[in-house]
């Protein structure tokens, strides 16, 4: 689940990724049909494409499955038809959340967030309802054990590229980019080398909301582990400070 930019939860998160390997391969497999849509089947001229690649490689996908389905999504005749739909909604305690799904059937999608949310005591709501709360940033997450340059170079690497900022936590370095220059700067640290532990456009909660009541908190891991099954669920970004 995304949520605080600590790397301790970008960590949590990957280790659920590997746990469910299938799901985080669908989901790439549906961003790839949709990349290559919108721009075609060349990552040179596709900028989309790009970083659908870089993230499926951040996944240990295996470069024959990119491949594969980069092909797939080109051919003539492919049925996949996806969309992209988003959902806010409340948790317990006000928690806001917003979950990214890209389907082939909002309305089955539609029913799985809904339950989601009230499995945890929680509320869909109207579109904009805690959006406002959030702000929408490119995020790359360092790991400092793999990264051999020093801040001092790293923040210039990243600021010549375009980046807004670059923050340092005890185990990793955090670089926030205007979504438009997101790309541009997670090319030009892969093009010097820097190892990337994660790397897409995030959502970025403005404040945050402590749980502390038992039943708070195991209402907010319903909700949260649902849609964290659900294949049709990309991200879900939330305010709560785990």
């Amino acid at each position: 689940m995304s949520g605080h930019s600590k790397f301790a939860n970008i960590k949590h998160k990957k280790e659920k990724n590997d746990a469910k390997k299938g799901k985080i391969f669908t989901v790439i497999g549906r961003e790839l049909v949709m990349a290559v849509k919108a721009g075609g089947p060349d990552p040179e001229n596709n900028s989309k494409l790009r970083d659908v690649i870089a993230k499926a490689k951040a996944n240990n996908m295996p470069n024959d499955t990119i491949d594969r389905g980069i092909k797939k999504a080109a051919g003539a005749g492919n049925a996949d038809n996806y969309e992209r739909a988003t959902y806010e909604g409340y948790g317990p305690n006000g928690v806001a959340i917003i979950v990214e799904t890209l389907t082939d059937n909002k309305n089955r999608t539609a029913g799985n967030v809904r339950s989601a949310f009230t499995k945890g005591n929680g509320a869909i709501g109207t579109q904009g309802c805690v959006s406002f709360m959030f702000d929408q940033k490119g995020q790359i997450i360092i790991d400092k054990e793999e990264c051999e340059m020093d801040a001092d170079d790293l923040m210039m690497l990243a600021l010549d590229a375009g980046a807004e900022d670059l923050s340092e936590e005890e185990d990793s370095y955090e670089i926030l980019t205007d979504p438009d220059d997101f790309s541009a700067v997670r090319e030009a640290l892969e093009k010097e080398g820097v190892p990337i532990t994660e790397a897409q456009v995030a959502m970025i909660p403005q404040t945050y909301v402590q749980l502390t009541d038992p039943q708070s908190l195991k209402d907010i891991n319903r909700i949260l582990d649902a849609l964290d099954d659900d294949d049709d669920v990309t991200d879900v970004w939330h305010n709560w400070d785990e």
